[in-house]
């Protein structure tokens, strides 16, 4: 399985996502979109290489505010955060549509008409806006512990905001120290994760880059989203919706909405699993996701890059 080298792509006047893929560029296309404040290494190169030798062309790239993306412009107050969370108007400086067509530049970019697309949490929400917003391009659809923007649906648990917004010092271990506090929240029970590869992958990510306007521009994206359930009826992608039964950050019912909404979604739902991806269920994660690429097959269309 290869690697390329982290690269960079222009997908706007204002924004370059960083990205990496993995397997043959012949393969067919699989994009990964990570969620909220995660760079694209949450998309474990275990995971990655997995799926590349399932069949995919596998594309991971760090989200615009987070790794070695652009930064955005626009500030966010806590205040602003807490009216947006209890549906006040709020303006965000961006948009999940944003963050779509971030996702279709970076597909240009690639020579790439149209993807298997796969997103976590916000990635999921991202995911799904794709294939609202241009269903010829995406050729399936995973949700993984994600919601459909229905505010009823999907909810944090309350004791975690004061959590998630908590002001951290400046330095690399106090992100680390943060970060643990974290991840004991929303981990999964039943496949914990040690404190040195918690320790680890925190340290990485505060090494690629952190940027904590950017999570709170990222989250108000997230809070102002809206409600996609009666666009989803009209998703044709074959569906894949996968969700834990433990997870805090993302109620399963985000996961349960999701599959109501999408005509002949298939889904998986797994006991102990909270708001990761640990290493014990990258077989699951990687034999689900080829399933629901292979129902493609029934809808056949133009995958790979474009001729020039």
């Amino acid at each position: 399985m290869s690697a390329s080298d982290e690269l960079l792509a222009p997908v706007s006047a204002e924004i370059e996502l960083c990205y990496q893929t993995f397997g043959d560029p012949s393969a067919e296309p699989l994009l990964l979109v990570m969620g909220l404040g995660g760079p694209m290494t949450w998309w474990d190169a275990e995971l990655c290489a997995q799926l590349a030798d399932a069949g995919f062309y596998v594309i991971r790239y760090d989200n615009r505010d987070t790794g070695r993306s652009s930064r955005a412009a626009g500030r966010v107050r806590r205040a602003d955060l807490l009216r947006a969370f209890v549906g006040a108007p709020t303006r965000a400086p961006y948009s999940m549509a944003d963050l779509a067509e971030d996702a279709f530049g970076l597909l240009d970019h690639l020579g790439i008409d149209a993807a298997h697309v796969a997103g976590v949490s916000m990635g999921g929400m991202i995911a799904q806006t794709m294939a609202l917003a241009a269903p010829e391009r995406v050729l399936s659809l995973s949700s993984i512990m994600s919601s459909t923007g229905r505010r009823t649906a999907g909810r944090q648990h309350p004791s975690l905001l004061p959590t998630l917004i908590a002001g951290r010092g400046p330095e690399r271990e106090d992100y680390i120290r943060g970060s643990l506090a974290v991840w004991r929240i929303i981990g999964s029970p039943r496949f914990p994760q040690t404190e040195e590869a918690l320790r680890k992958r925190a340290g990485e990510t505060w090494d690629r880059g952190v940027s904590r306007a950017g999570v709170l521009r990222q989250m108000m994206a997230v809070l102002t989203q809206p409600d996609r359930t009666r666009a989803l009826a009209g998703v044709t992608a074959p569906t894949l919706v996968m969700h834990g039964l433990a997870d805090r950050m993302v109620h399963v019912s985000g996961g349960r909405a999701t599959a109501a909404a999408v005509p002949g979604a298939r889904v998986t739902f797994i006991e102990g699993w909270g708001h990761d991806l640990p290493a014990a269920l990258f077989p699951t994660f990687t034999a689900a996701i080829r399933r629901n690429a292979d129902r493609a097959a029934l809808r056949p269309r133009s995958a790979g890059p474009r001729s020039e």
